[in-house]
């Protein structure tokens, strides 16, 4: 059996074929504890190994959603365990505030492989986006020289950045944004794969175009 894709919104709630529908206790539990922002599928998952995962009944599934890329490397993978486990045992998590001896050699890697500059490693694509965003407006002001408030950056329609007040601002989706304004202005928005859309969009006071390459969402 397989997991295809997750469930979204509160009509997300009947269960695919072969799922059995709500009455875990986990299931009440979380419903009754926990704040509603999520609509899952009504299986209870219980542990994983490499792509498989089984759920508190013992059945087995074959695991498509890898936490949308966060597992892309499967469950419970053996050498990730170890290197979390030795790790761990000697330094776990500490403030930016100091230096540690890991983070260089990791930062050292990763501009080698991905050819850029430097790094800033954060906890999620939403913490990215901010950083995006923050790094293109201050460019805007500070180095192309545009007036202070009038930097602009061209967005996407059916975009998915992420979930924060900023970004679900320019999103063209009502279901992100409905109850949660007012918004961050200066977002100008084009239709996916419109070069002459862009292209007008495009003026003095623009510091930057945010685009997804595929539009996981959309």
């Amino acid at each position: 059996m397989t997991i295809k894709s997750r469930s979204r919104g509160s009509g997300a709630g009947n269960a695919p074929v072969g799922l059995a529908a709500p009455g875990s206790s986990s299931i009440d539990a979380e419903r009754r504890y926990g704040a509603f922002n999520y609509e899952p599928l009504p299986v209870v998952m219980a542990h994983g190994e490499g792509v498989w995962l089984w759920d508190e009944n013992g059945r087995r599934y074959l695991d498509m959603l890898s936490a949308y890329s966060a597992v892309s490397h499967g469950h419970a993978h053996p050498r990730i365990v170890q290197a979390l486990i030795a790790q761990a045992q000697r330094l776990a998590v500490t403030s930016r505030a100091v230096h540690t001896d890991r983070l260089p050699a990791f930062l050292e890697k990763l501009v080698k492989l991905t050819g850029l500059d430097r790094a800033l490693p954060v906890n999620t694509g939403l913490e990215a986006v901010e950083t995006a965003l923050k790094a293109a407006r201050k460019w805007g002001y500070r180095v192309k020289g545009i007036a202070e408030g009038g930097a602009e950056i061209v967005v996407c329609e059916n975009n998915f950045h992420g979930r924060s007040i900023t970004i679900v601002g320019f999103s063209s989706d009502p279901q992100y944004s409905d109850g949660f304004g007012p918004f961050a202005p200066g977002f100008k928005l084009v239709p996916f794969g419109d070069a002459a859309a862009l292209e007008t969009a495009i003026t003095p006071n623009t510091a930057a175009f945010l685009v997804e390459p595929i539009q996981g969402e959309g």
